[in-house]
């Protein structure tokens, strides 16, 4: 790496880098060493003055946040730097859990725009307002990437909000996890901290992105249609019992292995997005979680209102079922970079091995520098439409444009 001019001043004076992206992973219990390990690794491989740098710490670090984006500024300096502590952190070829570490992820993305959000309302009967959003963007938005604190952000109002404003436009992040209450969140946008709202960065068209949005989860049986039904609960699909329909698919499709599985809170409901469809496959089908059954009247009632006349398909959730899907959804894909999400409820948690998720990624994208953070929620589109997801790996593939 070579560098000419002075550090700090016009981002006129160049800055020579191997790659237009590099992400570095360091398990140090003390952050300034941390810190300064993944700088150097990354400046070694990117250079300085990255269009966009994201560092995600664990809580043994959170404490020092402040200290860590200021040191991240001050020498790497990139454009837009965002931050986020948060339970784990991924990055490299390891996940790290509940132990110290800081993750940091730099990359020359081309136009670039940090935001810092707050949702509101004009008045008691006025239109929610996305307070912070820019009132104008210079460029053709293709992605946004967005931290929020689970506490005090509204994100699915958020996102209904967007899909208003700038509909189609792909949103993919988390809920900081990194806070155990209101007020114990910690995001950052620069060398600001904050512990409500969210923060984001809107990407232009300086780079080509892609969006990889595994819910864990494989379908089983066949496509069925709500035939009954009051908000999130289902009392009849194809005009039988739900629990019935439930029941017959299952010992139909199913091992016993499996069947058990189910019985111990593995069933998950998936509707279908488009209806207009000719035929639903993986990744078609945004998948929620069953609260409650009731023997008595056959119905079942899931985490969100499905109305009559949706297309549903029954999905089992396991480690194994959430292994083949995040293969299925990553294959094919190529990038240079990666972004990555992934539930708080995955990782060991889930899985009977370490680093699943980013083995998997790496298993698939190769060499590509990837980072990021677990999360207590996440944020992806499914066909087409954003959406906020549980126990799901979320993520954007970045890749420079030939």
């Amino acid at each position: 790496m070579a560098t000419t001019g002075r550090l700090g001043h016009a981002r006129a004076d160049i800055f020579m880098s191997r790659s237009a992206f590099a992400a570095a992973l360091s398990e140090h219990p003390l952050a300034t060493q941390a810190t300064g390990e993944v700088l150097g690794a990354v400046i070694e491989e990117v250079g300085l003055m990255p269009d966009l740098a994201m560092v995600f710490v664990t809580k043994p670090h959170a404490g020092a946040l402040e200290d860590i984006v200021s040191a991240i500024d001050d020498l790497l300096h990139p454009l837009v730097l965002l931050g986020c502590a948060s339970g784990s952190v991924l990055g490299g070829e390891h996940e790290v859990e509940d132990s110290a570490a800081i993750s940091l992820w730099a990359g020359r993305t081309g136009p670039v725009l940090p935001v810092r959000i707050e949702m509101a309302r004009e008045s008691p009967l006025g239109p929610l307002l996305a307070h912070g959003w820019p009132d104008r963007i210079a460029f053709e938005p293709s992605a946004l990437v967005l931290m929020a604190d689970p506490f005090s952000f509204d994100v699915e109002a958020f996102l209904s909000w967007l899909a208003t404003h700038h509909p189609g436009l792909p949103v993919v992040g988390g809920m900081a996890s990194g806070g155990t209450g209101p007020g114990g969140t910690r995001i950052s946008s620069g060398r600001s901290i904050s512990s409500s709202g969210a923060v984001g960065a809107i990407l232009g068209p300086g780079v080509e992105v892609a969006t990889v949005v595994s819910q864990g989860s494989r379908p089983f049986g066949h496509p069925l249609v709500v035939t009954r039904a009051e908000r999130n609960v289902i009392y009849e699909l194809a005009g039988r019992p739900a629990i019935e329909r439930i029941v017959t698919q299952a010992h139909e499709t199913l091992s016993p292995a499996e069947l058990t599985l189910l019985e111990h809170g593995g069933l998950n409901l998936g509707r279908v997005i488009d209806e207009h469809a000719e035929s639903f496959g993986r990744g078609d089908f945004l998948v929620r979680g069953l609260l409650a059954s009731d023997r008595r009247t056959g119905s079942i009632t899931v985490t969100e209102a499905v109305p009559v006349g949706t297309t549903v398909q029954l999905h089992l959730r396991d480690a194994a079922a959430a292994h083949e899907d995040l293969d299925a959804m990553l294959r094919g894909h190529h990038a240079a970079a990666a972004i990555v999400f992934t539930c708080n409820g995955r990782g060991t948690r889930m899985f009977d091995m370490p680093d699943h998720d980013i083995a998997s990624i790496r298993r698939h994208l190769g060499p590509a520098a990837v980072a990021g953070c677990f999360a207590a929620g996440e944020l992806g589109p499914v066909g087409g439409r954003n959406f906020l997801h549980s126990l799901t790996a979320s993520m954007l593939l970045l890749d420079t444009r030939a």
